[in-house]
This record gives structure tokens, sequence and C-alpha cells, in this order.
């Protein structure tokens, strides 16, 4: 047992570990403030947790961080190893634990909602925010746009906010059956919305059989041009499936999962990768990969025991039998059947699964050279020799600044820059904005706003980069040159129709030109000029650097200030309570109606006696 050196609360922890059961069960550590670092399961909960006080010297130097600072530990006996390993993954998913190795957020991912209402919609999300049955996590919105356009080839279901009391454009073109004129009935729309879900689970066999008996049946009473229509969804059906198929179907409903760890540790410590696979009836459905970031140097198959309950969740998968690379102890055989020897066409999905994961560990090393700018200075150097001569710069540019902006429709709008130093990001120069004077959906006004705001009191850059095309370079030249009266060399990035950098921009210091009042209401600016760069270029990839990192750092403020603006909830209504104190309540209970059935020192013991009074009061009194 260790000493009060390495852990000053051990004689209290040393009666608390008395109390402990020798059960199967979930346990709980805290640090001194009441927060809780780090959840475990375990077979024997008395072992288990006794073990983080004993051979210290033989602990990793994470575990002796982490056992340094436990303050209590609270257990949950259960009453089979399933139920451990379900609580555990809820409760990490609760308190996001600062030891634990968590997934990505995995609302970056996209999804399929089927909505909850009387006449469900389809609806494509990155968050959980609507009601209803959720499909995925897709690996990218591409794929997911693609199966949501087959399914509107198939089948006719609304896509309107608002249910109307008459057909609107979309029934007249054939996309939707109008039931809220009573064209179509409750029961008929419903069964369209079975359908789609059972092809979001994979269930093609039995759709393709409905079609064909359906087409027969209207040939059979001589109505081709129906059956004709009929004909060419279980064509697009089928072909979408053939797509999809890379074994036999009798492999009906498996999850495939492989794991990579990373020997290259990131900044933020040693990683790992996960990829994971759904197969319904031979096809792959969906495959995504996940990094995971491990706190305590786990081994494979520990981090394999917290992740995969979780995937299986996330994933609302069915299936019973999972193909692993290993056999993973901490799984028990009643929550789901390992594969880890897997044969055939389950041998050929691991291996698939394997080749998308080694695929995925090299797309997040290339992007953390990017964003780390590790290059070597030699290369680095030359690379900014290159853009001061293709630019005619006076000086070599060490210090890029970059901006963009960002807003939905004119709302929460704000800007950021970035600014690059020896083509490197430099992030303690990175500066975020809230627009106080431009006007909703004005990007140059924005634009102009943040520039002046930033060179009226900083210390130029040697290069300014702007996130657009000419509009955006005449007014940051403006602002520049006009107000400010500064000499700073700008140049601009331009996308394609794809929103894809196709184009670095500057302006020709030898040929100036009034510009027209109705393009761009600015006095006197020189012309621009295209740069020819190739996208193979490493140049180019600096510069589509650049500006893929100050979109992110935009959007990323963007977000954050969207949801603290957006978060409300009937108990924010009520005098002296916040945004934080209802975000405790319903994380605490719930729901706003599990709120109400609290009593009052329910309440208390969850937000404080006074706060708690002002909710009891004001809900019992409602």
């Amino acid at each position: 047992m260790i000493d009060s050196s390495i852990n000053p609360h051990i004689d209290r922890i040393a009666l608390r570990l008395k109390t402990i059961p020798e059960s199967p069960g979930v346990y709980q550590h805290l640090d001194a403030s009441g927060k809780v670092i780090y959840v475990g399961k375990a077979r024997n909960l008395k072992n288990r947790v006794s073990s983080y006080f004993s051979h210290y010297d033989d602990k990793s130097a994470k575990i002796k961080m982490l056992v340094r600072n436990i303050y209590d530990t609270r257990v949950t006996v259960v009453a089979t190893e399933v139920d451990a390993l379900l609580l555990e993954n809820s409760l990490i998913k609760r308190y996001q634990p600062r030891y634990n190795s968590l997934l990505k957020d995995d609302k970056s991912y996209p999804y399929l909602c089927i909505t909850d209402e009387t006449y469900p919609r389809l609806l494509y999300t990155r968050n959980h925010h609507l009601k209803g049955q959720y499909f995925g996590p897709y690996p990218n919105g591409r794929i997911l746009r693609e199966l949501q356009d087959i399914i509107r080839n198939l089948f006719q279901y609304r896509t309107c906010d608002r249910m109307g009391k008459r057909p609107c454009m979309k029934h007249q073109i054939g996309l939707c059956g109008a039931p809220c004129a009573d064209l179509q009935s409750q029961a008929e729309y419903m069964d369209t919305i079975e359908n789609i879900r059972r092809i979001l689970k994979g269930d093609f066999g039995d759709i393709v059989e409905s079609l064909k008996t359906q087409m027969l049946h209207l040939a059979n009473e001589l109505r081709f041009e129906e059956a004709e229509v009929v004909k060419q969804k279980i064509h697009l059906l089928e072909e979408y499936q053939s797509r999809s198929t890379v074994v036999d179907n009798n492999v009906r409903d498996v999850d495939v999962i492989s794991i990579l760890s990373d020997n290259e540790s990131s900044a933020g410590g040693p990683v790992a990768y996960v990829n994971f696979m759904r197969i319904k009836n031979g096809a792959i459905i969906y495959s995504f990969s996940n990094e995971i970031k491990k706190k305590l140097d786990e081994s494979d198959a520990e981090i394999l025991a917290t992740v995969l309950p979780a995937l299986h969740e996330q994933t609302a998968s069915t299936a019973r039998e999972v193909v692993l690379p290993f056999r993973v102890d901490d799984i028990p055989d009643d929550y789901l059947q390992q594969n880890a020897d897997p044969k055939g066409d389950r041998r050929k999905l691991l291996e698939l699964s394997l080749r998308n994961v080694e695929s995925y560990q090299k797309q997040c090393r290339h992007q953390r050279a990017l964003l780390n700018g590790e290059r070597k200075a030699e290369s680095t150097e030359r690379l900014l020799e290159r853009l001061q001569r293709a630019l005619n710069l006076p000086t070599l540019p060490r210090e890029i600044d970059c901006f963009d902006n960002s807003h939905i429709q004119g709302a929460y709008a704000v800007a950021g820059m970035v600014r690059f130093s020896n083509g490197k990001p430099n992030k303690n120069e990175y500066r975020k904005f809230n627009l106080r004077t431009a006007e909703a959906g004005d990007d140059y006004g924005a634009m102009a706003e943040v520039i002046e705001r930033q060179y009226s009191k900083n210390t130029p850059p040697d290069l300014l980069i702007v996130d657009g095309g000419e509009g955006q370079m005449h007014v940051a030249w403006d602002v520049i040159h006009n107000k400010l009266g500064l000499e700073i060399p700008i140049a601009g990035l331009a996308k394609n129709d794809k929103h894809k950098t196709n184009e670095l921009l500057c302006f020709d210091n030898n040929i100036h030109t009034l510009t027209p009042s109705h393009s761009h209401p600015l006095p006197f600016t020189p012309q621009i000029k295209v740069v020819q760069l190739k996208p193979t270029d490493p140049l180019f990839h600096l510069l589509e650097q650049i500006q893929n990192e100050v979109h992110r750092f935009a959007i990323t403020f963007h977000r954050d200030k969207r949801s603290k603006g957006t978060f409300r909830t009937s108990l924010t209504d009520i005098p002296g309570i916040g945004a934080k104190t209802a975000q405790d309540l319903l994380l605490r209970f719930g729901s706003l109606k599990q709120v109400r059935l609290q009593t009052l020192d329910d309440l208390a013991a969850a937000i404080g006696p006074a706060k708690a009074k002002t909710v009891y009061n004001y809900l019992n009194n409602k």
C-alpha cells in the first residue's frame, strides 16, 4: 500500500477499500473537487480498485499521476459483466473523465435521422438535436448524400418543416405523396418510412422482392408505364447493392473492428486508430474510422474493451457477432460473440478493415504534420523564397496572416485570423473577432472591420492572405492602403464551384485601374492577376494549409458561439437560472419532466439550496 507522501488521502482511501465488495461492477475515481477522473469496470471490484494503491513503482508514469490525484472512489455493484460493460460506457460518455481514452467527438460525423413525427422526415444531420431514429455515422457527407438521393428516387416522403393543408410543388414533381392534403393515408406513408428504415439497415432483399411483385402486378393489369417506373427503381436499388457487396450474402449481420496503435506519438500523447464496419446481407452498410488518444498507455485490447460498446451503441448495431483481430477478454460472450480467428469471407472483411485503419493512420499523420508545420527548415525557407518571387514581395514572408468569416445566414457572425511564422502555425498570435459594425451577412463589411481592428494597433505581417477572391482583396486593399495608410502585400485564395482552393491571386503592382463603383465601391486599386501554381506544388499545399487552418479556426469559434447562444430551455426562463445550471439539471435528471418530479432536497443536492428553491417554487407554482 502506498503512503501519504504519494497520496495524502490514502488513510481515508484505505478505509474505503475495506468496504468494497468482491463483486462485478463499475468504479469511479474522483479528485479533491469531486470530479470523476477515471471510470473502470471489474469482475472483482475489491481486487481491481486495491491494485491501484499497491506496487506503485511498477506502474507507468500516467497511472502514477492518476493515483496521486485520487481523493475518493465510489463503486456500483451490478449483476453481470455485461451490465458492468454497459454502465461503464454510459458513465464515460456522461463524465468524459480525464484519464479515460475517448473516441473523438462523434458529432463531427454525418448521420441520417428518421424524425419522430406523425409524418416522419429523413434528414441529414451532424448532431443529435432531433428526436428520432439515427442511422450512421457515415464516413463522409458524400456517401450519405448519395444514399439519400437513392432513397429520394425510390420513395415519396415529405421534406417540409411544417405541413400545410394543400399540395405543394414537391407533390407536383412527384417527390411527395401529399399526406397534408389526405392524398396519401398515414398507413401508406408509414409503410414508405418503414421501407426507408429497412434500406438504411441494409435489408435490400425484401424490398427488391416486394418491388418485383408490384411490377408484375402492374404489368398484368397492362399498366406498363407504371411498371416501368417500378423497374427503374429495382435497377437503382440493385446497382447500389452491387457496389456495396463485398462478401457472400450469408454474412447477414456482423460488425468488424480493427485497431492500430501509433508508435509515433502526437503532440497530445500516444494515439490509436480504430475502424468499425457494419455488414448486412453481405454488404458494407457503413464504415468509419476514429482516432483515440491514449490516456494511460493502454494496450489495444484494453482500448477495444472500452470503445467497442460505445461504437456498438453509437451505430445502433443489431449484430450479435463481432470480427476482431484478437480476442478481448473484457468483452463478455453474453454481450457479443467474438470471432478472433475468422475464415473465408469474414477474414476478407477483417483485412479490408485493417487496410482502412492503416489508410486513416496515414491521413491523421499527414494532417498533424501539416498542422504542426513539421517540415525541414531548408524546405520551408525555399518555399517562402518561392512565394516571395511569385508575389513580387519586398521581403521574405516570414509572418503571414490570413482572415476568414463565419456565420449562418448572418446569425452569430464572427471572424478569425491565424498567423503562420516561418511556415508554421503561431497559435499565440491567433485572433477571434465578434463583429461589431458589419451588417448581418455582409462578408465584405466583416472583412473590412476585422482588418481595420487588427492593424490599427498591431504589428503588420509580411503578407496578408484573404480567404476569398477579387472582392475580398479589394476590400482589404481599401482598408490597408486608403484608410490605414499601411504597405502590406495582399494575396487572395479563391475556390472553385466545388469549394476547393484552385487559384492564388495577387495585385499587379505595375497596372492600376479605377474600379467601377457598381462592382466594388473603392476609389483606386491595382489590377488583380492569377499566379500559376499546380495543385501538386508544395507551395500550393502550404497556402492550402493556411486557408484550411483559418477556416477551421473561424468555424470552431462560430460553433462555440452558436452553441452558447442557442442553448435555451424552459429552465432558463426561470429568473436567476442560467444555461449552466439548466444543463446541470438536465444532465443529472434527464429531462424537464423528471426535474419537475424531484423533491426540494433532490434539487438542492444537484444545484445547491438557493437555486433549488427557486426552481422548485417556479415549476410547482407553474
